[in-house]
C-alpha cells in the first residue's frame, strides 16, 4: 500500500452479467466489498423512468418513518442497542413484512400521541380552572371586606358589584399589558379587572411555554359582555366558567381536583405504554435502519443497470480497482452462491475512452490528509498524489510558525485524549466534534513538529531552557583578559559580548537548536527577525523546488517528454537563476564568518543583481561574484521567450503538417477512398480546428503566471517569518503582562492572587495562542500547500471514485 498511495490506483471498466434472481445477493456482497463504482447505463433517463422507482420511494418513506421513530425513542431518552447487522442483505418480502411493521407501529404512537396531547390539553385546561378558582376566591373576598368597611351606601355599590356579571379567564403574562390597554380604550371606566400571576409549580412545570395571569372581569350588560368575550378571543385568553358564591365554588374546586388526580393517572399509564412500545423498538431499530438504507441502495444501483428483454439477465458495468478484479469476483460467486442460482456472475474487462474515476487508497492515519488534498481538487486519473508528502511537510510548516514547546505539548495531549476517546466522541452528533476525530492525527502530527520547533527556536512558553552548555561565556569577558570589571556592571545597563576576545565564545555553535543565551540579549528580536526570515526563504523555495520534481515525475509517467524539455526545464532553470542563487547566498553567509559593521546586505545584493547596478565600492561575499550573476540574470531572462515561444512555434509546425496530410486526403474524390481515411486522421482534423491565437494566449499566460508566481510565491513563505514571530511576542507579553510580576508577590493573599492570575493566564494562552494562533497558522499551511507548492504539479481536475460501500451508510 505504500507505493500505492503516491499515485491514484490503476482503475478498469467491467462488464457483468448476472440473474435477476441473485441480484440482491450480488450487488450486496459489492456493497460490503466498497470497491465498485456502478456506471448509469441509462443516464438520460428521468428518475420516474427508472425501473426500480418504485422500490425506491418506498424505502424513502420507511426511513421517514424510522426518522420519526428515533426522533421518539431519544425524546423519552431510551438507549438505542447499535448492533453489527451480520444477517446481511434482506429479500423484498422481509421488506414487505418489515414495511407493515413499521407502519402498524407508526399509526399506535401518532394514537398514542393524539390521546396523550388531548388528555395533556385537557389536564392544563383542569389546572388553570383549578387556579383561576383560588385567584377569584381571594377577589370575592376583597369585594367582600371592601362592603363591610364602607358605608351604607358604598355597601349597595359592592353589592350590586357582587351581583354584577363577570368574566373569568387566563391569559398569557405577556399578552396581558396590551390586553389591558384595549380593555380601557374602548370601555373606559365601565368595567373593573382583577388579575393576578398564577403561582402553581405543577401547572408552570406542565405547561412550560410561559408564564399565565388569570383574571376577572366585573361588567354590566350583556352587550358589553359579548364584546369582552370576542376581546379575549382576539387575544387567545382561555375562558373558563366561575361561580359567585362561595359554596358553588368549592363544590366545583373538589370536583375538578377529583378528575385532575383521574387525569394525571391516565397520563402516567399512557406514558408508560408508551416508553414500553418505544422501548421495545429501541433493540431492533438501528438493524432496521440498516436494512432500509441497504435495500434502498441496492435498488438505486438497479436502477443504473440495464435489463434484457428475457427479464431473467441484468447487465451492469462498473468501475474498479485493477488490483481488486479478483476480489470482485469472489464477491460476486458468493453472492450467486447465496441466492441459489445456478449460473455464475460474468466478468467481462472492456476497453473506453472515457477518463476513470481517481481512487486513492488510504486509512486511518492518512485518511485526513487526503481530504485536505482533496478539498482543493481530486487528482487527475494516475496523477501523482500530494498527501505522502502534506503527512510530513503539512505539520511542519504548521510548527515553523507556532513553534513553541510547551504549546506543541498542549496540542499533543489533547491529540491523544481525542485518540483515546474516538468511540465515545463519534457518537456525539457535532460538526466540529466529527472535525476534531477526523483530523486527530493530523492534530498529533502538528504538536509534535511544534515541540521539535519549539526546541529549535528554544522557546517553552516564552521562556529558553539550557539543554546544554552555552556556547558563550560572561566570565572571559573581565579582567585580566576582558574590558570589564565590577564597576562597569553598575555603571552600564546594557553590556556587549565581544566574541574576539578569546574564550568568550568557544567557536563552535549551540549544539542544538538557539543558543539560551539570546533569550537575555537585547537584540533577541532582530536576531530572530533575521534568523527566522531567512529561514523561511530556504525553506519555501525548497518547498517549491520539492513540487517542480513532482511535476517531472508526473511527465515521465505519461510521456510527456515535450513538456519535460519545453515546460520542467526553462522554469527550472528559471527558478534556480534567481531564487535557488539567492538560498545559496543565504547559506554561504552563514558559513563565512563576517564582521557585521562589514557584511554586506543579501537582499541589496539581490535587487543589484535584478538591476544590474553595481558600484565601484560595492562589497561582495567572493570572487567572481558579480560575472556570476550577471550570467545567472541574462540566463533568467533568456528562459522566458524558451517557454513563451518554442512550444507553439512547435505546434504551428506540427498543424502545417497536418493540414498537408489533409489536403492530400481531400484531394482524393471517390467516395470509396474517403471511407479509408483512418481515426488517426480525424484526430488530427479535431486538432486543427484549435486557433493559432488561443495557443500562444494560453502559453503567454502560463509564462507571465510562472515568472511572476517565482516571486510572488516565494514572497508568499515569508508568512513563515510573521506568524512565527507573532506567536512568539504573543507569548512574551503574557508572560509579561500576567506572570513575571505575579511570581514575585509574599506569601499569604499573594498565592490567592498567583492562583488567579495563573488561571487567566492559563485560559488567554488556551484560547488565543493555541485556538486563535493554532487555527490561523493551520489556514497558512493550507494556503502554502494549495497554492504554493501543489500548483507547481496538481491538477486538481478529476473526479472522485466514489463505490457502493455499505460501511459509508
Amino acid at each position: 500500500m505504500g507505493q500505492k498511495m503516491f499515485r491514484s490506483e490503476e482503475m478498469c471498466l467491467v462488464q457483468l452479467f448476472f440473474q435477476t434472481e441473485s441480484a440482491h445477493t450480488c450487488i450486496n456482497e459489492l456493497g460490503l466489498l466498497g470497491l465498485v463504482q456502478f456506471r448509469d447505463l441509462n443516464p438520460g433517463a428521468a428518475a420516474f423512468q427508472r425501473r426500480f422507482v418504485k422500490e425506491v420511494r418506498k424505502c424513502e418513506e420507511m426511513e421517514r418513518i424510522l426518522r420519526f421513530l428515533e426522533a421518539e425513542i431519544t425524546r423519552c431518552n431510551i438507549p438505542v442497542s447499535v448492533t453489527v447487522d451480520s444477517v446481511g442483505v434482506s429479500c423484498p418480502r422481509e421488506l414487505l413484512e418489515l414495511e407493515c411493521k413499521i407502519k402498524k407501529l407508526e399509526e399506535e404512537l401518532k394514537e398514542i400521541n393524539g390521546n396523550h396531547d388531548v388528555l395533556k390539553r385537557n389536564f392544563i385546561e383542569l389546572l388553570e380552572i383549578r387556579s383561576l378558582l383560588k385567584v377569584s376566591t381571594d377577589f370575592f373576598e376583597e369585594v367582600h371586606i371592601y362592603t363591610l368597611k364602607t358605608d351604607f351606601s358604598e355597601v349597595g355599590g359592592g353589592a350590586r358589584l357582587c351581583k354584577a356579571m363577570f368574566i373569568a379567564g387566563v391569559i398569557k403574562q405577556d399578552r396581558f399589558p396590551a390586553f389591558e390597554k384595549v380593555l380601557w380604550r374602548l370601555f373606559h371606566e365601565n368595567f373593573i379587572l382583577r388579575h393576578a400571576e398564577i403561582q402553581d409549580t405543577e401547572q408552570q412545570t406542565e405547561d412550560r411555554r410561559m408564564k399565565k395571569d388569570a383574571f376577572v372581569i366585573f361588567v354590566q350588560g350583556d352587550q358589553v359582555q359579548g364584546k369582552i368575550k370576542k376581546i379575549c378571543n382576539g387575544f387567545r385568553a382561555n375562558l373558563y366558567p366561575c361561580p359567585n358564591n362561595f359554596h358553588a365554588r368549592e363544590e366545583m374546586r373538589l370536583n375538578v381536583h377529583t378528575r385532575i388526580e383521574d387525569l394525571r393517572m391516565v397520563l402516567r399509564r399512557t406514558e408508560e405504554f408508551k416508553v414500553t412500545v418505544l422501548t421495545k423498538a429501541a433493540g431492533t431499530i438501528h438493524q432496521w435502519v440498516t436494512k432500509v438504507k441497504k435495500m434502498k441502495a441496492i435498488y438505486y444501483t438497479l436502477n443504473l443497470c440495464n435489463i434484457d428483454i428475457t427479464q431473467k439477465l441484468i447487465v451492469a458495468e462498473i468501475w474498479c480497482p485493477v488490483s481488486d478484479l479478483n476480489s470482485v469476483q469472489n464477491a460476486l460467486i458468493k453472492g450467486s452462491e447465496q441466492s441459489g442460482s445456478t449460473v455464475s456472475p460474468v466478468l467481462n474487462r472492456i476497453q473506453t475512452q472515457q477518463i476513470p474515476p481517481t481512487f486513492n487508497r488510504t486509512n486511518e492515519f492518512t485518511k485526513g490528509f487526503q481530504t485536505i488534498v482533496d478539498a482543493y481538487g481530486v487528482s487527475n486519473y494516475r496523477e501523482i498524489n500530494p498527501a505522502p508528502y502534506t503527512i510530513i511537510t503539512f505539520p511542519f510548516l504548521f510548527a515553523v510558525m507556532f513553534g513553541d514547546c510547551g504549546h506543541g505539548i498542549i496540542l499533543t495531549l489533547l491529540a491523544i485524549w481525542v485518540i483515546k476517546q474516538q468511540e465515545q466522541l463519534s457518537r456525539w452528533k457535532s460538526e466540529f466534534v466529527d472535525v476534531l476525530v477526523g483530523g486527530r492525527f493530523i492534530i498529533l502530527l502538528m504538536g509534535l513538529f511544534s515541540i521539535y520547533t519549539g526546541l529549535i527556536y528554544n522557546d517553552c512558553f516564552s521562556k529558553s531552557f539550557s539543554i546544554c552548555r552555552s556556547s558563550w561565556r560572561v566570565r572571559h569577558m573581565f579582567q585580566p583578559g576582558g574590558p570589564w570589571s565590577n564597576k562597569t556592571l553598575h555603571d552600564f545597563g546594557h553590556l556587549h559580548l565581544d566574541p574576539e576576545i578569546p574564550g568568550v565564545y568557544s567557536g563552535s555553535p549551540y549544539i542544538f537548536g538557539i543558543d539560551p543565551v539570546w533569550n537575555i540579549a537585547s537584540n533577541k528580536l532582530s536576531f530572530l527577525n533575521s534568523y527566522k526570515m531567512k529561514m523561511s526563504v530556504i525553506l519555501g523555495v525548497s518547498h517549491m523546488l520539492f513540487g517542480m520534481a513532482l511535476s517531472l515525475v508526473n511527465y515521465l509517467h505519461f510521456r510527456n517528454f515535450q513538456n519535460v524539455l519545453l515546460r520542467f526545464v526553462p522554469e527550472l532553470v528559471f527558478m534556480l537563476s534567481l531564487f535557488g542563487y539567492l538560498l545559496f547566498l543565504i547559506l554561504f553567509k552563514w558559513t563565512v564568518r563576517l564582521r557585521s559593521e562589514t557584511a554586506p546586505s543579501i537582499l541589496l545584493i539581490f535587487i543589484n543583481m535584478m538591476l544590474f547596478s553595481y558600484q565601484t565600492d560595492d562589497k561582495f561575499l567572493y570572487s567572481g561574484q558579480k560575472a556570476l550573476q550577471m550570467f545567472l540574470v541574462l540566463q533568467a531572462l533568456l528562459m522566458v521567450p524558451v517557454m513563451l515561444l518554442i512550444k507553439p512555434l512547435l505546434i504551428y509546425r506540427h498543424r502545417v503538417q497536418l493540414q498537408q496530410q489533409v489536403r492530400c486526403s481531400v484531394s482524393i474524390t471517390c467516395c470509396e477512398k474517403l471511407r479509408k481515411i483512418s481515426v488517426a486522421m480525424l484526430y488530427h482534423l479535431k486538432i486543427l480546428l484549435v486557433s493559432m491565437g488561443d495557443i500562444f494566449a494560453y502559453q503567454a499566460i502560463h509564462t507571465i503566471e510562472h515568472c511572476l508566481g517565482c516571486i510572488s510565491n516565494t514572497a508568499s513563505y515569508l508568512r513563515l517569518w510573521a506568524l512565527s514571530l507573532a506567536h512568539a511576542e504573543l507569548s512574551e507579553v503574557l508572560w509579561r503582562m500576567l506572570l513575571r510580576g505575579t511570581l514575585g508577590c509574599h506569601p499569604g493573599l499573594g498565592s490567592l492572587l498567583l492562583a488567579l492570575v495563573f488561571s487567566c493566564f492559563a485560559l488567554l494562552t488556551f484560547a488565543v495562542l493555541i485556538v486563535m494562533e493554532g487555527l490561523s497558522a493551520f489556514l497558512h499551511a493550507l494556503r502554502l500547500h494549495w497554492i504554493e507548492f501543489q500548483n507547481k504539479f496538481y491538477q486538481g481536475a478529476g473526479f472522485k471514485f466514489t463505490p457502493l460501500s455499505f460501511t459509508s451508510l
